[in-house]
C-alpha cells in the first residue's frame, strides 16, 4: 500500500476507522470522510499522530456531489486515486424489531440510499479518474446478508443482495480499463457503533467483544474490528491483483458453513458417535 491514495467513506467510526489507521500504517495516504465531520477530522489527526498521511472531508455517500468532492481532495492533494473503499452503511431502521408488513417506505428507501446507492455513486465518482490513470480499485463493504438473510433485517438484507449484484456487473464493465472491484462480507466483527445514532461516541469494538462471548456461534476467539480490516487490506492491496469480481465471505468463523438444522452438540452432547446423517 505504500504511496498509494485511498479514499474511504464511513471512515470516521467502525471498520472505516480501523483500516483507515491500518492502511496508513502500510504506507497508504487517507482521504477520511464520514458523515459526521468531527469523527473525521479525529481519524484523521490520529493518523497523523502515528505518523501518516490523512486529510478529511465530511461527505455523505448518499450526494453525487459529496462524493465527487471527496475524489477531488484526494486528487488535489495527491494527484491520483488508487483506491476507493466504499465502506459506508447502516443498520436496518428499528434494527430487527420492525415487521415486514409495518416497514415504511421511506425507512427502506434510507437504507437502500446509504448502502447501495451510496456505493454506486462512490464508484461513479472514482471511475474517471481511475478510467484516466489506466488503473484503479473498487473495494466494497458488503455483508454476510448478501449470503444469507439476517433474520428481520429486510431492507439491510436486499441492499447487501444488492452490493453483491454491483460488484460483479462493475469488475466486467471496469475491467477493460484497469481497475478492479471486489467486496469483502463481514459475518462477525463488525462494529457495536453500527446499532447506534451517527453522532453516537465511536467505541471502537465489535459486537462480540462487548458481550459474553459463546463458541457455539463462531468459531475460535471473539472477533475484532481489525480482523475485517485485514481482509480489506488484503482486497486494496497487490497482493490481490488478480481478483476482481469476487464477494468475499469474511470473519465467518465457520458460520457459513454448517445448516440450521438442531444437533446434538447444540442441546449439550458432543454430537460424535450419534449416528446423525444428512
Amino acid at each position: 500500500m505504500q504511496d498509494k491514495v485511498v479514499v474511504i467513506t464511513g471512515a470516521g467510526s467502525g471498520l472505516g476507522r480501523e483500516s483507515a489507521l491500518l492502511f496508513a500504517a502500510e504506507g497508504a495516504r487517507v482521504v477520511v470522510t464520514d458523515l459526521i465531520a468531527d469523527r473525521a477530522e479525529k481519524v484523521a489527526g490520529e493518523v497523523s499522530e502515528a505518523g501518516g498521511q490523512a486529510v478529511w472531508r465530511q461527505a455523505d455517500v448518499r450526494v453525487e456531489a459529496d462524493m465527487q468532492a471527496a475524489v477531488a481532495l484526494a486528487t488535489d492533494t495527491w494527484g491520483r486515486l488508487d483506491v476507493m473503499f466504499a465502506n459506508a452503511g447502516i443498520a436496518e431502521i428499528g434494527f430487527g424489531t420492525v415487521a415486514f408488513e409495518d416497514l415504511t417506505l421511506e425507512n427502506w428507501n434510507a437504507v437502500q440510499a446509504t448502502n447501495l446507492t451510496g456505493v454506486f455513486l462512490a464508484a461513479k465518482a472514482a471511475a474517471p479518474v481511475m478510467k484516466a490513470q489506466g488503473s484503479g480499485n473498487i473495494v466494497v463493504t458488503s455483508s454476510a446478508s448478501s449470503y444469507a438473510a439476517y433474520p428481520h433485517f429486510i431492507s439491510y438484507t436486499a441492499s447487501k443482495h444488492g452490493v453483491n449484484g454491483l460488484v460483479k456487473v462493475l469488475a466486467f464493465e471496469l475491467g477493460r480499463f484497469g481497475i478492479r472491484v471486489n467486496a469483502l462480507c463481514p459475518t462477525h466483527g463488525m462494529s457495536a457503533n453500527l446499532a447506534m445514532a451517527p453522532d453516537a461516541p465511536v467505541l471502537g469494538k465489535s459486537y462480540e467483544e462487548l458481550q459474553p462471548w459463546d463458541k457455539a456461534n463462531a468459531a475460535m476467539r471473539p472477533p475484532v474490528l481489525r480482523d475485517n480490516a485485514n481482509v480489506a487490506l488484503f482486497l486494496a492491496s497487490d497482493e490481490s491483483g488478480y481478483m476482481s469480481g469476487v464477494c468475499l465471505p469474511a470473519t465467518d468463523g465457520a458460520t457459513l458453513s454448517r445448516v440450521a438444522i438442531i444437533f446434538p452438540e447444540d442441546l449439550g452432547g458432543s454430537g460424535l458417535g450419534t449416528g446423525v446423517t444428512s
